[in-house]
């Protein structure tokens, strides 16, 4: 069993920054793969950014060159670094990860934390 917990959403203005983060605890082996995915009402998740367990990373179009998604290992922790913020950034953002735990894998998903870019 896993838990996700993202935290540093809130309000900031247009051109401002955030950093999430997701820390995960619970009881498994390694984390495979995590990824940001935001979801606005009405809308289904689309996913933001995706990191690999050997560190290669991609971004959907909409926030390349503004946001950098990186993991701390040691502290089971993946960040979403968020620059140039534009009101189009508001959404819920949801943190999901590939876990190992003995010979299976398991994906769990966050609480979401909302994000709001408005002057």
């Amino acid at each position: 069993q896993v838990q996700l917990v993202e935290s540093g959403g809130g309000l900031v203005q247009p051109g401002g920054s955030l950093r999430l983060s997701c820390v995960a605890s619970g009881r498994f082996s390694s984390i495979n793969v995590m990824g940001w995915y935001r979801s606005t009402q009405g809308k289904e998740r689309e996913l933001v950014a995706v990191i690999f367990s050997g560190g290669s990373t991609n971004y959907a179009d909409s926030v390349k060159g503004r946001f950098t998604i990186s993991r701390d290992n040691a502290k089971s922790t993946v960040y979403l670094q968020m620059n140039s913020l534009k009101p189009e950034d508001t959404a819920v953002y949801y943190c999901k990860g590939e876990f190992k735990y003995g010979i299976g894998n398991y994906h769990y998903w966050g609480q979401g934390t909302q994000v709001n870019v408005s002057s």
